[in-house]
């Protein structure tokens, strides 16, 4: 992963606009008009994030983001759009994007949201935890498929190691259930959504039952799910 901010965006003069107040803030650009160049830059090079307009020549926004999240699940991605109809899908997390902007913004917002989705997604859960005392801590142990909560073997099936190890590895990030659905099983099997709540009820209880007062997986009312860390 480099230091770059992928600014995917066919109006030179809002891509210029954006790259001169990123550089301001400290961060470095690349800049991509054309939709059918980015999945090509990608396999090259992973940036911190993705602007990624909407409307594009070529291949558009709506299907960049999705392809994105199929093959870089952990890869921000902050919309930028005029539609505002399609913001529900945006978020509804349909694609999976972790943010939204509606044309026309201003830089400075931009700028605020990169930083806003920079701290929840790229080491946030690693600060988060960092700051916390041993009695605080959620630790994964990938190797022996073990979720520990202050210490304590929280007991998980290894779907719900699967479910909380997803959301962990974006924190902040709402997941849809389909989202979820393509993690929990190594087989691929079809499942309803009811089943992904059950799961989800499931580890939320266990976590529960060793942190009453913590909240960490929160349902997002017609949505889905999310690991929220702290506040």
């Amino acid at each position: 992963m480099n230091d770059t901010i992928l600014i995917v965006e066919d109006e030179p003069k809002i891509a210029r606009l954006i790259a001169d107040y990123l550089s301001k803030s400290g961060y470095a650009s690349d800049h991509i008009d054309h939709g059918n160049a980015v999945m090509e830059w990608l396999a090259e090079q992973t940036p911190m994030l993705v602007l990624l307009d909407l409307m594009l020549p070529g291949t558009d926004g709506l299907t960049l983001c999705r392809q994105i999240r199929e093959r870089y699940p952990a890869l921000p991605v902050i919309m930028l759009t005029a539609r505002v109809e399609e913001v529900d899908r945006l978020l509804g997390l349909e694609l999976g994007a972790d943010d939204y902007i509606c044309k026309p913004f201003s830089p400075r917002e931009v700028v605020a949201r990169v930083k806003a989705v920079l701290r929840r997604t790229h080491g946030a859960a690693a600060g988060a935890e960092s700051e916390l005392s041993e009695e605080e801590r959620l630790v994964l142990d990938e190797d022996g498929w073990r979720a520990l909560a202050g210490g304590h073997d929280l007991g998980l099936t290894a779907v719900e190691f699967q479910l909380l190890k997803v959301m962990m590895q974006s924190p902040g990030r709402i997941f849809s259930r389909d989202q979820l659905m393509d993690h929990m099983y190594r087989d691929h099997r079809i499942v309803s959504e009811r089943t992904v709540d059950s799961h989800v009820k499931k580890l939320r209880r266990k976590i529960a039952d060793i942190w009453p007062e913590r909240d960490i997986i929160r349902s997002v009312y017609g949505v889905g799910y999310k690991y929220q860390p702290e506040e």
